[in-house]
């Protein structure tokens, strides 16, 4: 039963890319026939025909291996006398055939954006209602109200856009010696006591959850986060530890310690620009909840966001913004690999991509079938909104580079000779073949030696 489920997870993996590059290539081929530009062959899929159909002037196929497909227009990358080839369509109806491609790929990102929304059974503002109970954000200045704006100046519309702010932002050690660290310190230590107490049997579940960390430690790192001092700060840690003792009615033992737990000294922080109270607020330095384990060091949300009533309006809402933010993210990932941040070595190409839905998949099977459809929905929406991006860059033989091609021929009313615009496409496809070989290559090897980062 297990390897249908994993066919089946393929399958529908495989048609939704395919379904990708159709609405891409639809693009084209849509605008074309409407501009009057013969469209020679229209292809899903690339390498040999399995089968193909001719109607009118097209020839429509399917080819064997599900990577690509095509649409091919008279003139499009020859000479042709034809008055419906490409090349003597008007230059403003040939742009639209160009950009035609990566809009019907942004469409695509929208729909598959709208099919994850209305699967979610609530959405939430980027608005903060409450903090647990240890809160390295509200000790470092949130507070309850705010309504976040950027992160470290990546701007936030919504919970995904927050939480790929937090995680751009740099993670290392904090000066341990501030009265912020102290407070962080001791809010840790005090609530990592109770999972002592639970562990060691000394409180039942129940005491140690409704007693001392929902009521006592919520009070009491409400006033430890007021503190002006390490001193009153050290005062109210030691007054919970022991109303945590007095409330579960034990006796501390005569040679008792307060705890001092080893808690990680890096942070993920940063500036942060909240709205309060209808004004813009910087903090230059907040710090929010990590946790280390081994090597590995992750962060985690110490506050609870407002919720969203779920219907027709907020569902195309959290569509809307939820496609602008898998843009967002696009954008940053080139300009962070610009800027030196991410190197080649970080990108990906079809077997990275592949991996990517196979992790998903399988972190979404672990709940149920839906959920593993939903989770590759999600990251097919990311790539389409990828592509379509992607294929706009100003690039030899990518469409934002044939783009700029025809943007000069509109402005200097004369095209760049046939020949020259051949050549720098022809250099630049070479280009890409070899970068998308070099990329495939290094994702094989991190798939062989196992240092694939995992999605899930």
């Amino acid at each position: 039963m297990q390897i249908l489920i994993t066919i089946a997870l393929i399958v529908i993996g495989v048609l939704l890319f395919e379904l990708l590059i159709f609405a891409h290539e639809f693009g084209h081929f849509i605008t074309a026939k409407k501009s009057g530009v013969q469209v020679n062959e229209f292809a899903l899929g690339m390498g040999p025909k399995i089968f193909s159909f001719k109607k009118g002037e097209t020839t429509y196929s399917l080819r064997a291996f599900p990577i690509g497909g095509f649409c091919s227009m008279e003139g499009e990358d020859e000479e042709s006398d034809n008055p419906r080839a490409f090349t003597n369509a008007k230059v403003w109806k040939r742009m639209i055939i160009i950009v035609a491609g990566a809009v019907m790929n942004i469409i695509m990102g929208f729909v598959l954006t709208f099919v994850n929304t209305i699967s979610m059974p609530v959405f939430a503002d980027p608005v903060i209602v409450d903090f647990t109970p240890v809160s390295y954000t509200a000790t470092t200045g949130l507070q309850v109200g705010d309504k976040v704006l950027s992160v470290g100046g990546y701007s936030v519309l919504n919970y995904q856009d927050l939480m790929m702010g937090i995680q751009l932002l740099p993670c290392d050690e904090v000066k341990a010696d501030t009265l912020e660290v102290y407070k962080e310190n001791c809010e840790s230590n005090a609530f990592l006591h109770i999972s002592e107490m639970l562990k060691n049997k000394l409180v039942d579940e129940d005491t140690a959850i409704n007693v001392l960390q929902n009521k006592i430690l919520n009070e009491q790192m409400e006033l430890l986060r007021a503190a002006q001092t390490k001193e009153e700060v050290d005062r109210i840690y030691r007054e919970t530890i022991d109303l945590f003792y007095s409330s579960a009615k034990l006796q501390k033992p005569e040679d008792f310690k307060y705890p001092e737990y080893e808690t990680p000294k890096e942070r993920y922080h940063g500036e942060v620009v909240v709205e309060r109270d209808g004004k813009k607020v910087t903090l230059d330095d907040v710090h929010f909840y990590t946790v280390k384990s081994g090597e590995k060091t992750t962060m985690a949300l110490d506050f609870y966001l407002q919720r969203k009533e779920k219907n027709f309006g907020t569902v195309m809402q959290e569509t809307a913004t939820g496609t602008l933010s898998q843009a967002k993210i696009v954008w940053k990932s080139l300009e962070l690999l610009v800027r030196g941040r991410y190197s080649i070595s970080d990108m990906s190409g079809p077997v990275g991509m592949t991996k990517a839905v196979s992790d998903v998949a399988a972190v979404g099977l672990e709940r149920s079938f839906g959920d593993a459809v939903l989770n590759i929905v999600f990251i097919m929406a990311l790539i389409t909104v990828n592509l379509g991006i992607f294929n706009m860059l100003p690039f030899p033989a990518l469409d934002g580079g044939r783009f700029v091609f025809l943007l000069i021929e509109a402005i200097f009313r004369k095209p760049i000779p046939r020949k020259v615009e051949y050549i720098v496409n022809g250099v630049g496809l070479a280009l890409l073949i070899g970068l998308i070989i070099f990329i495939t290559t290094q994702d094989i090897q991190k798939l062989v030696t196992g240092t694939f980062p995992s999605v899930g």
